[in-house]
């Protein structure tokens, strides 16, 4: 969130007190929050949500028995590095065994490196793709989830852009 001067200059005013009313009429209204500090602040709206427990894929529970009443901060949760993380849509079906499908959202890390069976966005031989990192000796290639694909053997070069850490899906 920007300070009171930078503030000051956006809106054009001379004095950090005009800065101070307007501040103080959005924090009122419930868009803003401010710390122990005074720094301003998202509301919890931005980025929280309630975390009410878990919920069983087995037999049925009672609700009373999975509560926790926390919150969960989304950024926090699948934001590691903000600085190196960008958010890219799928587009085709060869990470479906993956459970990566079309039109799914991935969270994807910067860096040049990966490991093993990382699932990372490449640049291979000057194309882009998403697929299973593969490593033997000094052998690299990438290998789809989905056997309807081969697995891709670089002609030229393989060059790791980003690690993917999290899918997001809409139903």
């Amino acid at each position: 969130m920007p300070t009171y001067s930078e503030m000051m200059s956006l809106f054009g005013f001379k004095s950090k007190n005009a800065v101070y009313k307007v501040i103080s009429k959005i924090v009122d209204a419930g868009l803003v929050e401010k710390d122990h500090l005074g720094r301003l602040l998202p509301p919890m709206s931005f980025s929280e949500v309630p975390l009410l427990g878990s919920v069983t894929a087995g037999f049925p529970v009672s609700v009373e028995a999975n509560h926790t009443y926390d919150t969960l901060n989304l950024n926090d949760f699948l934001i590691e590095k903000k600085d190196k993380t960008f958010i890219l849509e799928v587009d085709g079906d060869s990470m479906i065994d993956a459970h990566i499908e079309d039109g799914d959202m991935v969270i994807a890390e910067k860096t040049d490196t990966a490991r093993d069976g990382d699932i990372v966005i490449a640049n291979i031989d000057g194309e882009f793709t998403m697929k299973y990192f593969r490593k033997k000796g000094t052998k690299v290639w990438l290998e789809p989830a989905n056997k309807k694909y081969a697995p891709l053997f670089p002609d030229f070069d393989l060059k790791i852009v980003a690690v993917v850490r999290g899918v997001i899906r809409k139903y």
